[in-house]
């Protein structure tokens, strides 16, 4: 558990606090986080399909990754860390919400699924000189306090030559109409001052401060919702949301 008195430099506290005021609401699929919901069979397939081929496993195959350690960092109530599971890893969910962690803890054990759920930070794995196939960053990279700590931190607890899928939000006009003034203020998809646009990151920021870390994109597909439908899907158009995988560099 991540000492108190040394806080993680890439944790906002703010949000945080933020997130955990709404941890009862995570397994609400028309609740506050019905938007990620709504996201999942569209990143999981995507997850799936990628991990898959990265590591050469059968996509046809009930459990393709028990052969695969993977993290979730930044787990909420367990909305990915659970299907990963079930898809056959070895999964450990970590946040810094004390109140998510619990929620996600109470969850797997109501499904009869073991999840190692930790109240803790990346950087606090690191010390422990954990190391993962793969790390799942997703909806979070948008919300840490400094990206390239966060992202250093990362790139350690992956194995060389493992994967990170990261899923995020480009900054632009068009994200800043659609995340922010769409989805928060008209909508009210999501609650008022969950994003701010300036922490949104470009993808050539991510390319950057991943290859600051030993970290090379391999592929990349944006995100597009029907708000009215509720649908997601892939699409070239990373403009908003975006998802990219990257490799760690082998020594």
């Amino acid at each position: 558990m991540t000492d108190r008195n040394d806080v993680s430099r890439s944790i906002d506290p703010r949000e945080i606090a933020h997130f955990s005021s709404m941890a009862d609401e995570w397994w609400d699929h028309n609740g506050k986080f019905r938007a990620l919901h709504d996201l999942n069979p569209t990143r999981l397939n995507w997850i799936r399909k990628t991990i898959c081929t990265e590591y050469k496993l059968d996509e046809s195959e009930t459990t393709p990754f028990s052969s695969l350690s993977v993290l979730d960092v930044g787990c909420g109530g367990g909305l990915i860390a659970e299907p990963i599971h079930r898809m056959g890893a070895n999964v450990t969910g970590i946040d810094a919400s004390e109140n998510n962690i619990q929620i996600a803890k109470s969850h797997a054990i109501a499904t009869g699924i073991s999840i190692d759920y930790q109240c803790t930070s990346a950087e606090a794995l690191v010390k422990e000189k954990k190391q993962f196939d793969v790390l799942l960053v997703l909806e979070v990279a948008e919300h840490v306090a400094d990206l390239s700590v966060f992202t250093g931190a990362l790139s350690r607890l992956i194995k060389p030559g493992g994967s990170v899928i990261l899923s995020t939000i480009n900054r632009t006009a068009k994200s800043f109409l659609f995340a922010i003034i769409g989805a928060e203020i008209i909508m009210r998809m999501l609650p008022l001052g969950t994003h701010q646009w300036e922490k949104f990151i470009k993808p050539s920021e991510l390319d950057s401060v991943f290859r600051d870390h030993s970290l090379r994109i391999k592929g990349i597909t944006g995100l597009s919702y029907q708000p009215f439908t509720r649908d997601w899907a892939l699409s070239n158009d990373t403009l908003v949301n975006y998802m990219v995988c990257a490799q760690k560099e082998k020594i």
